[in-house]
């Protein structure tokens, strides 16, 4: 079993380097693309779709619109109610899933060679031809405005809604995608075929397929599955203003623990600086128990279970935030500890010794990410959406190896705010003042 493992480990460790992780753009004869790493030792597939602009492109006043709409994908379609849907889906062995960002509409399909003709006729009659019966309609709209209220009663889901709201304004991003109890309350059957060709267009289709399939087929695969979508869907919106002020803004919540969502403006993942800021953000809040503010906050003063940071780019707008939670009479002074971590920071950088570690992490996780055709097939559209070059997991770590201390400083003063590091604490803290209004 030891010796098992060991060869498990040396081939996960080896999937950027390895020759097999070659990826292959392909051209449909329609004109779609789609990137393919080509496996043929197992008869399976993994599909990955994402349509770029998801729950941002949702109408004025129809906010929820398209999160309704993705979660009612596998209600029904064509002439198959939900059920004779589920049934299919299930004598196929297909796996089939759909979900929703702000960013995209994101489409994950698994399937057995032997089947894929029957699950690509699924897949499409789901996308376009969903049923929207009513029955189903309210039974999903049910669970959507049971998660809306579940959300009003959890301190984290009200800091981060509040905290959206602060930083966006009246960009989509600054609202939840759920939408609120009264839009999603009045949200018709025409409303959500509106929401469908909002989102589900080929001009913003992103695509990777990893398994058991040559180009020739995924060609045609593609046209059959997405060749007959609208040429366009909705305009996209524009970038959001993030515009975080100085200050704490507090929400009233009768809890003896506070929860805080803190942040700033962050950097774009092209941004040259993305990969030192990587670093950086690993040593201060991203690298678990070996962060500073883990080490300041909880080793040493027991004032929370766990604080994090993280980069936080978004197709729109840029943001760095981290969390903390701490009793009512101390997440004041969890916030002063953080502040002065941020300060620090941003006034010195970080030790060579640090900087070593976090390289070593970084790079050391990165080929774990690869462990089978679903996680790949996800990577190659994440790459797509962001531009990357097809090499980019070749020479992903290498970026990483070449930052240098001296970037780190630099970065670190420019990109760390600490003055104007906004928090959203929702609790009952004590002696902890707002200086900011808490949003409606």
């Amino acid at each position: 079993m030891r010796l098992i493992y060991a060869l498990i480990l040396t081939v996960v460790a080896a999937l950027p380097a390895r020759a097999e992780v070659d990826i292959q753009p392909v051209t449909s004869p329609g004109g779609i693309t789609a990137w393919l790493v080509e496996e043929h030792s197992i008869p399976f597939v993994a599909l990955e779709i994402r349509f770029r602009g998801g729950a941002s492109l949702d109408a004025p006043g129809k906010r929820g619109a398209i999160n309704l709409m993705t979660g009612l994908l596998e209600e029904g379609a064509g002439d198959m109610d939900a059920r004779a849907f589920s049934r299919e889906t299930e004598a196929l062995a297909t796996s089939l899933s759909f979900d929703v960002s702000d960013d995209a509409l994101s489409v994950s399909a698994r399937f057995l060679t032997e089947n894929r003709d029957a699950s690509i006729d699924l897949l499409r009659a789901a996308l376009l031809e969903p049923r929207f019966d009513q029955d189903a309609v309210e039974r999903v709209r049910g669970q959507v405005i049971s998660n809306i209220q579940s959300n009003q009663k959890d301190p984290n889901e009200i800091a981060r809604e509040t905290f959206d709201k602060v930083a966006f304004g009246d960009h989509p991003y600054g609202s939840s995608l759920n939408g609120t109890l009264e839009t999603v309350a009045g949200l018709t059957r025409d409303d959500l075929i509106a929401a469908q060709s909002a989102v589900l267009a080929r001009d913003r289709i992103y695509v990777g397929a990893v398994g058991d399939i040559t180009p020739e087929e995924l060609g045609e695969l593609l046209d059959t599955l997405l060749g007959d979508l609208p040429a366009e869907g909705a305009p996209m919106p524009p970038r959001a203003d993030v515009e975080i002020p100085a200050g704490t803004t507090l929400v009233d919540f009768a809890t003896p623990q506070s929860v805080a969502i803190f942040g700033q403006p962050g950097l774009a993942q092209d941004d040259p600086d993305w990969f030192t800021a990587t670093v950086l953000n690993h040593v201060l809040g991203g690298g678990g128990f070996e962060s500073r503010l883990m080490t300041e906050v909880r080793e040493k003063r027991g004032l929370t279970y766990g604080v994090y940071s993280y980069l936080a780019p978004r197709d729109l707008a840029e943001t760095y935030l981290g969390s903390v939670s701490s009793a009512n009479d101390r997440i004041g002074e969890a916030i002063d500890v953080i502040r002065a971590e941020w300060a620090k920071a941003a006034a010195e950088g970080i030790t060579q010794e640090e900087l070593e570690a976090a390289k070593t992490y970084i790079t050391g996780a990165y080929p774990l990410r690869f462990d089978g055709n679903s996680p790949i097939a996800n990577i190659l559209v994440g790459m797509q959406m962001l531009d990357l070059p097809t090499d980019y997991i070749a020479t992903r770590n290498d970026k990483v190896e070449a930052v240098t201390l001296a970037d780190v400083k630099r970065v670190a003063a420019d990109l760390l705010d600490p003055e104007n590091l906004h928090f959203v604490v929702v609790g009952q803290p004590e002696g902890l003042g707002a200086s900011t209004p808490p949003q409606e």
